[in-house]
């Protein structure tokens, strides 16, 4: 089930979110999972995921972040400056986010992880920074410093070019930081391969540097791969 819900961001201020919970009837309470969502917002394609992931028996969460502190375009630069700086308006919003999800009666509050999309892989990752979450499961995320982490899942395109550098220093990070971790490279796959893109965006994206477009085995294995790493780092009740 999906529905939208309120949230209340830094400041006070109240802004909207989507929830989706498991259709069916089962052991409560469930492990979560904060979602943020890709550079192109609240789309149907990231709520298709959120549905992907309630049906395997997670409850899910996306923040709407892009509506949280005024106009859009406001909201889109504060948050992306967020995700560069790694810190600001944002991340105490998501804080908000997480402090809401974990006090639903359906949500077992020690279990809780983070995924996220091209931004919202960078973000992922900022959560899997403070000690919060049992897990982060970013998609193609930027350069993201991490003094500390969870154990993090993470999933890259070989042909995206603004990933490759990080790609391959990330597994390293968390060797040295004693986590566990999956990070795999998608040769055949660019950015944004998990995720179906319309419009402009959809048309031009092969062509860019990121080549973004979706990229359905590699999809496929991703979506078996984040769940196994689910099931072992949040341990869903059957």
């Amino acid at each position: 089930m999906q529905t939208e819900v309120t949230l209340t961001g830094a400041g006070g201020v109240r802004y909207p979110g989507v929830l989706t919970v498991p259709d069916e009837p089962g052991a409560t309470p469930r492990p979560a999972l904060l979602m943020i969502y890709e550079a192109f917002g609240m789309t149907d394609e990231m709520k298709r995921v959120a549905r992907d992931l309630a049906a395997e028996g997670y409850v899910v969460l996306i923040p709407d972040l892009f509506a949280a502190a005024g106009p859009k375009p406001l909201c889109v630069l504060r948050t992306m400056r967020t995700m560069l700086r790694g810190e600001g308006r944002a991340l105490h919003d998501l804080e908000n986010a997480r402090r809401w999800l974990v006090a639903r009666p359906e949500v077992d509050a020690e279990r809780v992880g983070a995924i996220g999309f091209c931004m919202g892989g960078s973000f992922a990752l900022l959560l899997a920074r403070t000690g919060l979450y049992k897990v982060s499961a970013p998609f193609y995320p930027q350069a993201v410093d991490l003094p500390r982490a969870c154990p993090v899942v993470a999933s890259f395109g070989g042909r995206d070019r603004t990933t490759r550098g990080f790609a391959d220093k990330l597994p390293a990070r968390l060797d040295e930081l004693g986590q566990p971790h999956d990070v795999k490279v998608y040769p055949d796959a660019g950015h944004s391969f998990f995720t179906r893109t319309d419009g402009l965006m959809g048309r031009l994206g092969p062509h860019l540097p990121l080549r973004a477009e979706y990229h359905e085995p590699s999809a496929r294995d991703a979506h078996r791969r984040i769940l196994d790493f689910f099931r072992e780092h949040l341990a869903p009740t059957p």
